[in-house]
């Protein structure tokens, strides 16, 4: 995420946002993420927000590293016990065959569409193989920014399956719900676990 006005909106509001997604242990998927992966893998946390997956991940004996673009949030992220973080952009991603697993939960979708194959792609080599991704966006179309100024870029399923395909990564069953986000809007979104 490199869009200036999302940054801010986090930078302004981190500790709003860490309440609001605040949980005393890992959901579901998460809990089946982490089960998926080795025994002290290594995991990033791409685009980690406050860093409550993040520390979850490490709670759980993981090696994580944790990174996102707005400062405010690498601080909280950092104060969670076993969490390696850092500020920085998707573009940053060069790493390659890294990672055990990819935790990209409801970040990409700042992303502009048209920069979304290269992020997958940098996702796919920075992977190990058989290693998974997670990924959360939200669903729709287009691109348009919300009542706090950021910007969102909504995927159908079908497009994101197309998109992860490309990149040249499995997707698995999807995972559908709707919540309601910071701005008080309820949106709906798609999860799934694709392999290297």
């Amino acid at each position: 995420m490199s869009d200036p006005e999302t940054i801010r909106v986090y930078d302004s509001r981190a500790g709003e946002y860490a309440r609001v997604t605040a949980s005393d242990g890992p959901d579901a998927t998460l809990q089946a993420f982490i089960a998926a992966l080795p025994p002290g893998g290594r995991v990033l946390d791409l685009g980690c927000g406050p860093g409550l997956s993040a520390g979850h991940m490490a709670a759980a004996g993981l090696e994580v590293e944790a990174w996102d673009a707005s400062a405010e949030m690498v601080a909280l992220a950092a104060a969670r016990p076993g969490v390696t973080a850092r500020q920085a952009v998707f573009e940053d991603l060069q790493a390659e065959a890294a990672y055990d697993g990819v935790w990209a939960n409801f970040s990409l979708l700042h992303a502009p569409r048209a920069a979304m194959p290269g992020h997958l792609a940098a996702i796919k080599r920075a992977l190990k193989p058989a290693g998974l991704l997670h990924l959360g966006l939200k669903t729709g179309e287009g691109a348009r920014r919300d009542a706090l100024g950021r910007h969102y870029t909504y995927y159908t399923q079908d497009a994101l399956f197309d998109l992860l395909r490309a990149a040249g990564l499995r997707p698995g069953p999807a995972r559908h719900g709707a919540d309601t986000g910071l701005d008080g809007v309820v949106a709906p979104w798609i999860t799934v676990t694709a392999h290297a």
